[in-house]
């Protein structure tokens, strides 16, 4: 039997989520409630195989391993695994440049 984690989504995978859903729903309402309910459904399956994410490409040239993303065309759910749970850190869109959305993110923290 597969060990359970938990899912805990972060603050700006929330906002993530919540912008792409916001966008989404100018033009279809019923379309974004699809999307919301696919990219939930999608993270809530790692809670059984939490390592099916590869780890992410752009973070791995650089020697960073503890960073998994799920791909859920055309967005990209950024993890990490840690004791029993997953945490959510991110949901890009993958059209746009994830270097550039991480280097933002982490020079905005310091």
């Amino acid at each position: 039997m597969n060990p359970k984690y938990k899912i805990i989504w972060t603050n700006v995978a929330e906002n993530d989520l919540t912008e792409i859903i916001e966008y989404i729903s100018m033009d279809s309402p019923q379309n974004a409630l699809k999307i919301l309910k696919k990219i939930k459904q999608e993270a809530s399956n790692l809670y059984t195989l939490p390592e099916r994410g590869r780890i992410v490409t752009e973070l791995q040239d650089q020697g960073i391993l503890q960073y998994r993303e799920l791909i859920i065309p055309p967005w990209r759910l950024i993890y990490r695994i840690a004791e029993r749970k997953i945490y959510a850190l991110s949901v890009i869109d993958s059209r746009r440049n994830v270097e550039d959305i991480l280097l933002k993110r982490l020079v905005q923290k310091i």
